[in-house]
């Protein structure tokens, strides 16, 4: 008889009975983070209509429009020269009556070391496309989570990243997260930074040129046209099922849009 438990992560309990909105750190206003966006939009509605007090988001980018945007990402021409973030959520205002914010500076500390404003939030999803803003992100987020709050406890960090047509996302828990006794599973109160597991594999794949296009036709060369939406939709659903399931056996993927596979990584 096998009695192996299955291992499992159950959601903190804040997440599925909110007192206000979750607060969500959204970095990166790109290729995958004007989805992610839209992922986000959908996820807050449906929340919402289930009873639950639903999602506010922050977007931070720096980066203005350029025409080498269009296509992959979620921008029109007619936003060109406008700051990522603020097309983008001022698009989700009008689109789904929210108020959530846009933040035209880079997620980052100041060149006194300082946090910057707004740093603290319950979920952080980054959507950075090179590795030393990844290890800036977790840097931020354990300096926060050795600080007392009442409110805005960093809980979750939720990570995309991607190569020309592979990628991964991976969940993070901020410090521990409190489980519940079980007889049928196995918990696990804390999931490993990224930085931390993937280091070495995050700056291995790092590309040498990181230059940005000029041109959608070059932007293709370093990126195929469909990997960050792939990416998106299964990355924000293992987010949903943290909400709607209130556990996961999963804690991310490796994801070959090449040859159409993708290997889950179990929280254990």
């Amino acid at each position: 008889m096998n009695t192996t438990k299955t291992a499992v992560h159950f959601t903190d309990n804040y997440l599925l009975n909110p007192t206000n909105p979750i607060s969500v750190n959204l970095i990166g206003g790109g290729g995958t983070g004007s989805k992610v966006l839209t992922a986000l939009m959908e996820i807050n509605e449906s929340l919402i209509a289930l009873g639950h007090a639903g999602l506010q988001v922050r977007l931070w980018d720096d980066d203005v429009i350029t025409s080498a945007n269009l296509g992959r990402q979620r921008f029109a021409e007619s936003e060109i020269g406008l700051y990522k973030s603020v097309a983008l959520i001022n698009r989700c205002n009008r689109w789904a009556g929210t108020n959530w914010k846009a933040k035209t500076v880079k997620f980052e500390k100041d060149k006194f070391g300082r946090l910057p404003e707004d740093a603290r939030a319950i979920i952080t999803i980054t959507c950075v496309d090179n590795v030393q803003a990844r290890f800036g992100v977790a840097e931020i987020l354990k300096e926060i989570s050795y600080r007392r709050y009442y409110q805005d406890v960093p809980k979750y960090w939720l990570d995309f990243g991607n190569s020309q047509d592979t990628g991964q996302v991976i969940l993070s828990t901020i410090g521990e997260i409190k489980q519940p006794n079980s007889e049928k599973y196995q918990t696990v109160a804390s999931l490993p930074f990224v930085t931390d597991e993937f280091g070495e594999l995050l700056k291995q794949s790092e590309q040498e040129d990181n230059t940005p296009s000029c041109s959608l036709a070059e932007a293709l060369e370093h990126q195929d046209l469909f990997i960050n939406s792939s990416l998106t939709q299964m990355g924000c659903s293992l987010l949903w099922n943290l909400f709607r399931r209130g556990m996961t056996e999963y804690k991310g993927f490796f994801h070959n849009l090449k040859d159409f596979r993708t290997h889950p990584i179990k929280v254990a």
